[in-house]
């Protein structure tokens, strides 16, 4: 795709539009500035992507290169109206798509642009094609990206009683003695989500599990 869209240039200018400098640099520095800001606070964007998302949803052709589109621009919160807008199109989504999440793990990747993904796009997609997940989830653990990693253990995290327990426990065994924050932290945060509807088999696997203290403080966190 060229470097600007017909479709999407709407949204752009409003977002020019309301940007502020003053309002970008604390967003930047809490992000360590890894990533440029327009500094449009989240109501605001919600508000613009709303305004424009209605009854006005890419063509099904093109909905996946729009999302790319809105990735490729510097400013993070396109990146975070990507991830809208992906959501916005899960209608058109095919078992191809599990390529287009990976990519957005992947790239310009951070906790925010992540954790969004896994939890709500990648979440649903293994909803919506729970046959592509066992194959797909286990090899995403044990993948040399860091992203791809958390996502494998957190993807889960608004299954409920839907969390496949068995999965969730091989990508923590996959996973233990790292010393990467992200994915002891992500141990700790799926486990925590779990006790919620599986207390016991959350204090059963802390008890006979080594896990890192940061993953057992987290898991434990609400059951004692």
């Amino acid at each position: 795709m060229g470097k600007t869209s017909n479709y999407l240039m709407p949204l752009q200018d409003q977002m020019y539009a309301a940007a502020s400098k003053e309002i970008a640099k604390p967003m930047e520095k809490y992000m360590k500035h890894l990533f440029p800001y327009l500094g449009v606070k989240a109501p605001l964007r919600k508000t613009i992507y709303k305004a424009f998302i209605k009854n006005n949803l890419p063509a099904t052709n093109s909905w996946e290169a729009e999302v790319k589109y809105l990735w490729s621009l510097p400013e993070r919160e396109f990146q975070y109206t990507a991830i809208e807008l992906c959501w916005a199109c899960r209608k058109m989504w095919t078992k191809k798509t599990i390529h287009l999440l990976a990519f957005l793990l992947k790239a310009k990747s951070w906790w925010d642009s992540v954790d969004a993904i896994a939890s709500i796009l990648v979440g649903h997609y293994f909803l919506l094609f729970p046959e592509e997940k066992q194959a797909t989830v286990l090899k995403w653990s044990t993948d040399e990206n860091l992203w791809i990693r958390r996502t494998s253990i957190i993807f889960q995290l608004k299954y409920g009683a839907k969390t496949d327990g068995d999965l969730l426990k091989t990508c923590i065994h996959n996973n233990l003695n790292s010393k990467e924050f992200f994915i002891n932290k992500a141990i700790g945060w799926a486990l925590r989500q779990y006790a919620r509807t599986n207390a016991e088999y959350v204090r059963d696997f802390v008890l006979h599990t080594q896990l890192a203290n940061l993953s057992k403080r987290e898991a434990l966190k609400h059951i004692g």
